[in-house]
Parts: structure tokens; C-alpha cells; sequence
């Protein structure tokens, strides 16, 4: 969140930045965000459609998962490429998550830039010129450790031309997968193979184990939960075998999307000792949503606490062209549809007045439309807020997102800072 609050990571700069009129959503800015943020701009003062965040739900989100880990003895390292939104990572680890997971060579450097200092890299880090990047930022800076994958002996081949000769060795876990997973070592074995040429390799030491249970299932179903349990108990026996192999002071055992958490705690939690720690890599639990991680949650499941949704798009109504169908002003290039269309939930007259509940369904989306299906009066001009479902891809189609404060009070809401990703 952009406010003139000092904050762990180095953030100034975002405050500085003069959007201009270029900002979807925004007014056209003369001065800086921190400029406009001054006056404490109502919601009414945005375009639609737009996607806020609630400042409540964030805090909220982060203080329980941050308690849940501690409960269970885990740590966390949350995936930031779920929103690539440096002040929610700066949030995050400030309420004790221990560094931040990316996804690629440059959402590493990002996050490096930033002043992340304890980075993974969920992936196999082989592209030459983003590897030798990450070990260059990585011997600049002593205090920064980045850590990535390996699955197979040709990682470890391609790792050790596309390193150069960095002044320490890199610091590598070994990914296990599952027959119709993504990446990683197919089985045991032959993730022992793997961590052989990790051990036998002068630019590389092995750290760890790792993987991801969410490519293996879908839903909370008992049939699901026991392939994920399966594969977790493989990865916590592949540990084992590692044990007298590991080249590092602190071994990472690492696994957990926002989906499964809990069977990866009841799996691996007991590994944890004074060398070993188990790190979740959750991301989408700071977000949430109104739509497939709202059911499948394990705090949803457990119904203790649970996660409440922080994003929501605002779009207001542009033609009624025949009875029980109302058009959006927002579709695919704003709302995410890959895990389920959004879900209609409050109708106001104009952006920022008082909202009632709103019964209805969205049918489709367009690139830049919605078609909302309901029997209840809407018209022209009035203000739908939609619950979108999954994170991951409501992001990545916002540079600066408000952050409101009062969401939920009868007062209008207000913004109280600019959330700025990076994709």
C-alpha cells in the first residue's frame, strides 16, 4: 500500500511515481500518488469498472495465517506472483513470513530489488541470463539468500553452463512430483538421482526438498485429499533418505499451495527440528476470494475463522437491452474467469453510495462486458459490486489497485493507499 508510512521494504519509490493519465481507473493525476492519496480521495472519485481492496480483510487474512503457521509449528515463505504487489508482500512479512516464493528469473529480482531478502524460486532456475542475474544480486548481497528447483539431472547440467562462476555455490532444492503432476521427479528414486549430481556438482548444494501438491487435485473431496496425502508422505520419505546428503546448515522441506495446507502440516510438520524447517508457500490466502478458494480453503473447511474475500470489482450497468439482462462495464481484460465467472452481491446507484444486496447471476464475459441475468430492477448507470474468484488472475490486470478503508461502514468508503504490481 502506497502511504507515507515507513515500511520494511524499500517502497518510497512507489509513492513518487506520477501515473499521470494512464492509469486504468484512476483519475488523470497531475501530481504523485502520494499527492492524491493526501486528501484521502472518497471511492466515488474512481472510473468504473475498478477493482479495490479491503484494508480490513488484508490485515485480517494475514494476522490468521500468520497464527495458524505458529500453531503448527511451520513456517511461511507466501508465493508472490499471486499478486507481484510489493507492499502486500512487505504486509506479509511483517506479520512473520520468512521471505517470498516467485515464479520466475524476474519476479525474483523484483522481489530482490525491493530488499526481499530470503527468496525461492518455485521453479528450475536454467534460463542463463535470469541465473546469472540471481547470483549476481545474491553475491552483491550477503545477507540475501535465493534458493531454487531442481527434477532432473539435465537442470543440474543446464544450471552448472548457465552459471558462470559465482563467488559461492547456489543453493538448490530437489523437486518431487507424481505421475500427471507438473514438474518435479516422477518418484522417489529418481529424485535421489537427481540430488546425486546436485551433491556431485561445484556451482550447486543441495538444501532441501520440495514440491506442489495443488496440480494433483482439485477439490476437498475425500479422493482428492488422499492422492494429495500419498504424494506428501513420498516427499517427507524422500527427505529422509536425504538426510546424510545435505550440504546446507538449514534444510528446507517445502510444499503448500492455498488449497491444501493442512494435509502438508499433517504430513510433514513433524520433519521440523533445529535444522529442518517446513515452509508453506501459500499465496492466495491474503486476497482470498468469493469463488473457488472460498470453498476450498481449509479454514473454510475446518469453518474456524475462515478467510474473507479483500478483492472486489466494481462495474456499473451500461444497457439493459431486453428484460432480466443487465451489461457491465467490465469482462475479461478486468475480472478473472478461469476459476469461475464473478458473482454479483450489491447494487448501488452510483460508485460509492450506499449498496444493497443484489440477487442475480453473471451468465459470461466478454472482453469487455458482463452479462448479468436477474429479475431484480437495475437500470442504467447504477454500480454492481462482483465477487471474483482466484487471485492469481484479477491481478495481473491492474498496475494500481485502491486500497479502501471503511469498506463496510455505512460512511463512504475511502482510499487509503494504491497497491502497484509488477507483471
Amino acid at each position: 500500500m502506497t502511504t507515507s508510512t515507513e515500511t520494511g521494504l524499500r517502497l518510497g519509490s512507489l509513492g513518487a511515481e506520477r501515473p499521470g493519465p494512464f492509469a486504468k481507473s484512476l483519475p488523470p493525476l497531475d501530481g504523485t500518488v502520494a499527492d492524491w492519496l493526501s486528501g484521502a480521495p472518497p471511492l466515488s472519485a474512481l472510473a468504473t469498472p475498478v477493482l479495490t481492496l479491503d484494508d480490513a480483510a488484508l490485515h485480517a487474512n494475514a494476522r490468521r495465517m500468520a497464527e495458524w503457521c505458529t500453531g503448527h509449528g511451520v513456517e511461511l515463505a507466501p508465493h508472490g506472483k499471486t499478486t507481484m504487489a510489493p507492499a502486500l508482500w512487505d504486509l506479509q512479512l511483517r506479520t512473520g513470513s520468512r521471505g517470498i516464493t516467485l515464479a520466475t528469473p524476474w519476479q525474483a529480482l523484483v522481489a530482490i530489488e525491493f530488499g526481499v531478502r530470503w527468496v525461492m524460486l518455485a521453479n528450475s532456475l536454467v534460463d542463463p541470463r535470469g541465473l546469472r542475474a540471481v547470483a549476481a544480486a545474491r553475491d552483491a548481497a550477503p545477507s540475501l539468500e535465493a534458493v531454487s528447483w531442481v527434477d532432473s539431472v539435465d537442470t543440474v547440467v543446464a544450471m552448472e553452463a548457465g552459471a558462470g562462476s559465482p563467488e559461492r555455490p547456489l543453493t538448490v532444492v530437489v523437486e518431487l512430483g507424481a505421475p500427471g503432476g507438473r514438474t518435479g521427479a516422477r518418484a522417489v528414486a529418481e529424485a535421489e538421482r537427481v540430488a546425486a549430481a546436485v551433491v556431485a556438482s561445484p556451482v550447486l548444494r543441495l538444501g532441501g526438498v520440495g514440491g506442489y501438491e495443488g496440480a494433483l487435485a482439485h477439490d476437498p473431496s475425500p479422493e482428492s485429499l488422499g492422492t494429495v496425502r500419498l504424494y506428501l508422505d513420498d516427499l517427507a520419505e524422500l527427505h529422509r533418505r536425504l538426510l546424510p546428503s545435505y550440504e546446507t546448515g538449514e534444510i528446507v522441506v517445502t510444499a503448500g499451495g492455498s488449497a491444501y495446507f493442512d494435509q502438508v502440516v499433517e504430513a510433514l510438520a513433524g520433519l521440523a527440528d533445529d535444522r529442518t524447517r517446513v515452509v508453506l508457500r501459500s499465496g492466495a490466502y491474503l486476497v482470498h476470494d468469493d469463488g473457488f478458494y472460498r470453498g476450498i480453503s481449509p479454514l473454510a473447511r475446518e469453518g474456524d475463522r475462515p478467510f474473507r474475500s479483500a478483492m472486489h470489482v466494481w462495474a456499473r450497468v451500461v444497457s439493459t437491452p431486453e428484460p432480466g439482462l443487465a451489461l457491465l462495464d467490465a469482462g475479461k481484460r478486468d475480472v478473472p474467469f478461469d476459476e469461475g465467472l464473478p458473482e454479483p452481491q450489491r447494487l448501488a446507484d452510483d460508485l460509492g453510495r450506499p449498496a444493497r444486496p443484489l440477487a442475480g447471476t453473471v451468465t459470461a464475459v466478454n472482453d469487455q462486458h458482463a452479462f448479468l441475468r436477474t429479475d431484480e430492477p437495475v437500470t442504467v448507470g447504477q454500480v454492481v459490486r462482483l465477487g471474483l474468484s482466484h487471485p492469481c488472475t484479477a491481478f495481473d490486470k491492474w498496475r494500481w489497485i485502491p486500497l479502501l478503508t471503511g469498506a463496510d461502514d455505512p460512511a463512504p468508503p475511502r482510499v487509503a493507499g494504491l497497491v502497484r504490481t509488477f507483471f
